[in-house]
């Protein structure tokens, strides 16, 4: 399988589909998953002519379970690592939920000086910032963070079970339609990685302030975001991010959840395409 060395040593696992010579898709995944949450729109936009890649975070999926570093400054450099190694220029970043987070680091700290992106897009993602705080009130207090370390140092399988079964797709609200397949795919992915990965990246996806990344970000943004998202509320990120993007483009969607991109990915993925090609 292909990997890629990051500079402190760990090995990164990635996927690398489309012809080489295609304008490049970069794909950060959400906490606690894997690169296989982006399988629809690898496929797709792959139909469509582009290079598509994404890695697995350090600790996630098939990269290395190491004890350390599970920061988003680490998943910046680790995804530096995977776009250097591959030598993509002139990239589109998609980034979902912690992933949004890695990718709005990396193309504020490397991509742009590195003149390597030309478009990014955040969905559902957790800028600038989740927790609650005096100077971000509408953020989540830290009893809602405490209460995921507890329910994975618990019980990780059932905890890991519970959230997709229940907000992360809406499942829980009433007439949704619900898929199973979904549900045990997020469960599969989120076992194959580590724990100390997982419990330590609360932290990272609940308590990095990225006010300062999105404002120093002047590529193309693409903001997307449910209305009835319960697990990143949109009103602290979303809606805030938008007036913090120097270039930045915001659309909702009434009704969708934080999975969005997997069950409603008909809808979703032609508006990214659109916004790539406009």
């Amino acid at each position: 399988m292909p990997f890629v060395s990051t500079p402190d040593g760990v090995e990164i696992f990635f996927k690398d589909w489309g012809p080489r010579d295609a304008q490049p898709i970069v794909f950060h995944h959400g906490w606690p998953l894997s690169a296989d949450d982006w399988d629809a729109q690898m496929l797709f936009f792959a139909a469509h002519g582009f290079r598509v890649v994404a890695h697995d975070r350090r600790g996630h999926g098939r990269s290395a379970q190491v004890s350390e570093g599970h920061t988003m400054d680490d998943y910046a450099a680790d995804a530096a690592a995977v776009v250097r190694h591959l030598d993509l220029r002139a990239a589109i970043h998609i980034g979902h939920s912690t992933g949004g987070g890695e990718a709005a680091r990396y193309v504020a700290r490397y991509g742009q000086p590195e003149g390597r992106v030309a478009k990014l897009v955040l969905v559902s993602a957790v800028t600038p910032l989740m927790l609650q705080t005096a100077d971000n009130p509408g953020g989540l207090p830290i009893v809602v963070f405490d209460g995921f370390r507890q329910g994975l140092a618990a019980n990780r399988a059932q905890f890991f079970l519970d959230v997709p079964t229940g907000p992360f797709y809406g499942f829980n609200r009433a007439g949704a339609t619900i898929h199973q397949g979904v549900i045990r795919n997020w469960w599969r992915q989120a076992m194959m990685g580590s724990a100390k990965a997982h419990y330590d990246g609360i932290k990272a996806f609940s308590e990095t302030d990225q006010t300062t990344d999105l404002r120093a970000i002047t590529v193309p943004t693409l903001v997307l975001h449910g209305e009835d998202d319960q697990i990143v509320p949109i009103d602290a990120a979303a809606r805030t991010a938008i007036k913090l993007l120097p270039n930045g483009t915001l659309k909702t969607y009434p009704g969708f959840s934080h999975g969005m991109l997997t069950v409603a990915a008909e809808t979703l993925n032609p508006d990214i395409l659109a916004f790539i090609r406009g």
